[in-house]
């Protein structure tokens, strides 16, 4: 009996490479991009802003809305107004629930973009 000999020269490896697989693929990376920009844009337009763990910076954006909002509500700022909200992201980052809702539509903002420019 003879000794079987098997060469072999090149391997085809069936992969998805389709024109819809790239559109998909191009669409996912752009979510990825959209959620990790607004998860660390978010809180650094608030700091920007005025809204920092010491409170709010006198002179900014921020202090200037304060005095607003206090103004609009006889002297005192609404808890869970849109300056209180601020100057909590402000003082202590994203929660984990605003994480993700910062995440999720920063994704969304991300696949719209690749969509429309696609």
């Amino acid at each position: 009996m003879q000794p079987l000999h098997l060469e072999v020269t090149s391997v085809q490896i069936p992969t998805r490479r389709t024109a819809e697989y790239s559109v998909e693929m191009e669409y996912i990376g752009a979510a990825v991009v959209g959620a990790g920009l607004a998860v660390v844009g978010v809180p650094a337009a608030v700091a920007g802003l005025g809204f920092a763990a010491g409170g709010i910076a006198a002179g900014s954006i921020g202090s200037g809305l304060m005095s607003a909002a206090a103004i609009a509500n006889g002297g005192g700022v609404a808890a869970g107004s849109a300056v209180a909200v601020l100057q909590a992201v402000g003082a202590g980052g994203l929660s984990a629930a605003g994480t993700a809702l910062t995440g999720a539509v920063g994704a969304a903002a991300g696949a719209a973009a690749a969509a429309y420019n696609g």
